[in-house]
């Protein structure tokens, strides 16, 4: 379980990078593309975040190891969709 929450924390640590990244350089060039930014990455990392769920729910046959997974990452999701909102508006 440990491995899985490492993962999880890089998995998050990456498209909360790339979102504070993404969001600066579209600031920079042209701002009035803020809100369709906005809404493409929440709209991708939405996407990402149910795939690596359900590949989880598919590969691993203990129930409770995949409901358990299933809750952290949505926890983790949910932070890191507050947490990069704070940082960047």
């Amino acid at each position: 379980m440990i491995l899985e929450v490492l993962l999880s924390v890089l998995f998050f640590f990456l498209l909360g990078f790339a979102y504070v990244k993404g969001y600066d350089i579209v600031k920079k060039h042209s701002p009035e593309h803020l809100p369709h930014f906005y809404l493409i990455t929440a709209t991708i990392r939405m996407l990402l975040v149910c795939t690596v769920v359900a590949l989880y729910v598919f590969f691993t046959e203990n129930r409770e190891d995949t409901i358990r997974f299933a809750i952290i990452f949505i926890i983790m999701y949910i932070v890191m969709m507050v947490v990069t909102l704070k940082l960047r508006h």
